[in-house]
């Protein structure tokens, strides 16, 4: 179980810590889920050396750039509950990609949101974002409603390789506005239907 002083930020349930070597299973239990999966990646089910690969290119991520998609735990039990974090789009200008995968076993709870509002503060306020992308798997009604909750714009259909699809492509701006206000604008929009498969 993660302890407290692991986690380099939180939220009321959550904690945020970086990826490990040593974090196999809980990486199979995330990415090796079908139904995980099957937002990501055009397999559908990820090999365990799979997975391991996807867990090096976290790491190295968090190596080469200073981000990734970070592992987060409530923070009541060390429970895993998936990760959500950043990866570069745009680095001359600026420009981050958002994105999280959610655990099936903790779907439908807030997790997602919670999780996303942290690290879109943090993308601004840390890493000085111009600006955050998203996609979503273009079947995914659960993700296109929490992006446009969480304040991101439509602009284009996009090609994402690892799905082998056009995936509906949003974008937040920093300028004008402050990080929390669409954080503020999402707590107020309830929101039941919670799957956190964003890739």
């Amino acid at each position: 179980m993660p302890s407290t002083h692991d986690y380099f930020m939180t939220t009321q349930r959550l904690g945020f810590r970086y990826w490990r070597a040593m974090d196999v299973a809980l990486a199979y239990g995330l990415w090796g889920d079908p139904r995980v999966a099957r937002w990501i990646d055009a397999r559908g089910q990820l090999a365990d050396e799979q997975v391991r690969e996807r867990l090096a290119g976290e790491i190295q991520c968090q190596q080469d750039h200073g981000i990734q998609y970070w592992p987060f735990f409530r923070r009541e039990t060390g429970g895993h509950v998936g990760c959500c974090g950043l990866r570069p789009y745009d680095p001359a200008q600026r420009v981050y990609e958002l994105g999280f995968h959610v655990c099936a076993h903790s779907w439908r709870q807030g997790y997602a949101r919670e999780a996303a509002r942290a690290v879109i503060t943090h993308a601004f306020d840390t890493h000085r974002a111009a600006a955050l992308f998203a996609g979503h798997h273009p079947r995914n009604k659960a993700s296109r409603r929490l992006l446009t909750r969480l304040g991101f714009q439509y602009t284009h259909d996009e090609y994402y390789a690892a799905t082998g699809a056009h995936h509906p492509s949003y974008r937040l701006e920093a300028a004008g506005r402050a990080p929390q206000d669409a954080a503020a604008a999402a707590s107020r929009t309830p929101d039941k239907k919670k799957q956190g498969d964003l890739h």
